[in-house]
C-alpha cells in the first residue's frame, strides 16, 4: 500500500496586511519533508508514525506550515497544491494535516479546492484529513475527503492525537473494518476565538458532546469554532459527524450538537471590556495582594500574530505607560528597523527611537503613528530557543535577531518577525525572568496560557487597535452571507 501524507497549513486573516508568500510556509519536499515532520506534535507526523508501523510505502511531497497572515499568494498556493496532487499518482490512500481555513488570493476554499483537484487524480482513493478547531469547513471539503477530524482542544495541544484518530480510522477504512460516512452542520454562527477555547462555556460543552458521541459509538466528531476574520462566504462554527455506515445516525448526531451550539450562540459572542478600562483593573488586581508578587498577564489579544497580527501595535503599552503602570516586559514587538538601530547602538547605548507602530492596516482604515522610546539598549540576542512548553514541544525558534530596550517602566524585546509566546524562553533568552515582572505584556490570546498562568496572580485581556481585534463592528465583511450571527441579530436557523 503506498500512502501518500502531507502537510499544508495556514490560517488565513483576510484583514491582515502581513503578506504571505511562498517563503512563510518555509516548505520541506521529499525526503527533507518526511524527516521535517517525524518527532513532531503535528498531526503528519502521527500519520507518519501508522504508516511506518502498517509497513506501508510512504510518499510525503512536502510539509509546509505558515503562521496566520493574510490571503497566501496565489504562486504559492498553486505551487504547494501542484507539489501534493503531482506525488498522489499511483497511490492507493491520501492522509494530509491541513488546517481548514486558508484562503489564497486564487481562492477561497483552499483546502476544499486542493481537494477537489486530489480527486480528479484519485477517485476511489480514500483520503483522511486532520483539522485544526479552527478551520471553515465548506461542502467542498466535506464532499472530497472520506474521513474528517479536528482538534478537541483550544490551546491545540491534540494535535498528533488528532492526527493518529483521522489515520488509524482510515487504515481500518483500508482493511474493511469500519465504512466511513460523514455528516456536516454549519449554523450561521461566526463565533470569536476568545469563546472557543476548550476549558469553559459553550465549547466545552459542545466539545463534551462530540466525545460522548464518540463514546456511543460513532468513529469521530468535530466540533469546529471557524476562524472570524476571514471575509469569505461562511467563517462559521461547523460539526463534522463520522459514522460507521449509518448515515442517519451520523445526521442526527451532527444536527443535535450543532443545535445546541445555535441554542447557546451568545455565549459564543465576546464582549470586550475598553483598553483603558482595562489597563486601570490590571493596575488595581497588581495591587490588591502585596504578598503575592506574581506577575499580572496583560493579553493583548488584538494584534496576536496567531491570529494574523502585525506584533507592532503599541495602543496597550502606551496606555499602560500613560496611566502609571511599571515593572512592565512586554513583547515582542515586531520592528526590524527598530531592530537594526538598537544593535547598530549597541548594548549599553542610550537610545530615543520610534518603535512600533508602523504597519498600517487599511482594510481597517488605521494608519498608526509610531511613538519615540527613551531607553538602553540592555541586551542583543539571536533571537533563538528551544520550546519546552505543551504546543510545539522541542521546536526551534527562530525571531530573528532580537534586542531589549529598557524604557524604566517596561522591558521592551524588539524583534525582527512576529511571534507568538509558546515558551518563557521569549523572554529569558535574552536575560528577563518572567517571575520577576510586576505585569507582562504578551502579544498572544490563547497558546501563552498553558506556559505563564502558572506563575501569573491574575490574567486581564486588553484589546487594542490590532488587526485581530474581537470587535468584529470595526471590519469590513463584504464576502459573509448574511443574515448572521453575530454581525445580524436578525440571523436564523431551522437545524
Amino acid at each position: 500500500m503506498k500512502i501518500l501524507i502531507a502537510r499544508l497549513n495556514h490560517e488565513t486573516n483576510t484583514f491582515s496586511p502581513v503578506p504571505t508568500p511562498l517563503a512563510s510556509f518555509a516548505p520541506a519536499y521529499g525526503d527533507a519533508a518526511c524527516r521535517a515532520a517525524k518527532g513532531t506534535r503535528t498531526a503528519a507526523a502521527a500519520f507518519i508514525d501508522l504508516a511506518e508501523a502498517a509497513g506501508a510505502e510512504i510518499v510525503v511531497p512536502v510539509i509546509a506550515g505558515a503562521n496566520p497572515s493574510g490571503r497566501v499568494a496565489a504562486d504559492a498556493y498553486t505551487h504547494l497544491c501542484d507539489t501534493i496532487i503531482a506525488a498522489a499518482h499511483g497511490c492507493d490512500a491520501v492522509m494530509l494535516d491541513l488546517h481548514g481555513a486558508m484562503v489564497a488570493e486564487n481562492s477561497d476554499d483552499g483546502e476544499g479546492d486542493l481537494l477537489r483537484r486530489l480527486r480528479e487524480v484519485l477517485p476511489h482513493a480514500p483520503v483522511a484529513v486532520a483539522l485544526d478547531l479552527h478551520g471553515n469547513i465548506t461542502q467542498t471539503l466535506v464532499d472530497h475527503a472520506d474521513i474528517a477530524v479536528s482538534f478537541k482542544t483550544y490551546p491545540h495541544v491534540d494535535m498528533y492525537e488528532t492526527g493518529a484518530h483521522a489515520g488509524r480510522l482510515l487504515l481500518d477504512m483500508v482493511a474493511g473494518r469500519v465504512r466511513p460516512v460523514m455528516a456536516w452542520r454549519r449554523p450561521p454562527l461566526i463565533t470569536h476565538t476568545l469563546r472557543s477555547r476548550t476549558d469553559e462555556g459553550a465549547m466545552l460543552r459542545a466539545v463534551a458532546l462530540a466525545r460522548d458521541a464518540e463514546r456511543d459509538g460513532m468513529l469521530a466528531v468535530s466540533v469546529l469554532a471557524g476562524f472570524g476574520l476571514a471575509d469569505i462566504a461562511a467563517p462559521c462554527l461547523s460539526v463534522i459527524v463520522v459514522g460507521d455506515g449509518d448515515q442517519a445516525k451520523a445526521d442526527e448526531v451532527a444536527s443535535r450538537i450543532a443545535a445546541q451550539a445555535w441554542a447557546e450562540r451568545d455565549a459564543f459572542a465576546y464582549q470586550a471590556e475598553p483598553l483603558a478600562s482595562s489597563i486601570r483593573r490590571a493596575a488595581q488586581l497588581a495591587g490588591a495582594d502585596s504578598a503575592d508578587a506574581r506577575p499580572v498577564l496583560l493579553l493583548d489579544h488584538g494584534d496576536n500574530c496567531m491570529s494574523g497580527g502585525t506584533c507592532d501595535n503599541m495602543a496597550v503599552l502606551h496606555e499602560a505607560l500613560a496611566q502609571g503602570l511599571t515593572g512592565i516586559a512586554v513583547g515582542p514587538v515586531c520592528d526590524p528597523e527598530a531592530v537594526a538601530a538598537l544593535v547598530d547602538a549597541g548594548v549599553g547605548a542610550s537610545i530615543t527611537l520610534p518603535v512600533g507602530d508602523k504597519v498600517p492596516l487599511p482594510q481597517l482604515d488605521v494608519y498608526p503613528q509610531a511613538k519615540p522610546l527613551t531607553g538602553k539598549v540592555a541586551a542583543i540576542s539571536d533571537g533563538e530557543y528551544i520550546i519546552t512548553g505543551p504546543t510545539y514541544t522541542g521546536q526551534r525558534i527562530r525571531m530573528g535577531r532580537t534586542a531589549l530596550l529598557d524604557i524604566g517602566a517596561a522591558q521592551v524585546v524588539v524583534t525582527e518577525t512576529p511571534q507568538e509566546h509558546w515558551d518563557m524562553g521569549i523572554f529569558t533568552h535574552i536575560g528577563i525572568d518572567p517571575h520577576r515582572a510586576k505585569f507582562l505584556l504578551l502579544k498572544s490570546r490563547m497558546y501563552c496560557r498553558p506556559v505563564f498562568v502558572p506563575i501569573a496572580k491574575a490574567l486581564v485581556e486588553c484589546d487594542g487597535e490590532g488587526v485581530t481585534s474581537s470587535r468584529y463592528e470595526r471590519f469590513p465583511f463584504r464576502q459573509v452571507s448574511r443574515p448572521v450571527y453575530p454581525l445580524d441579530d436578525t440571523a436564523a436557523w431551522a437545524g
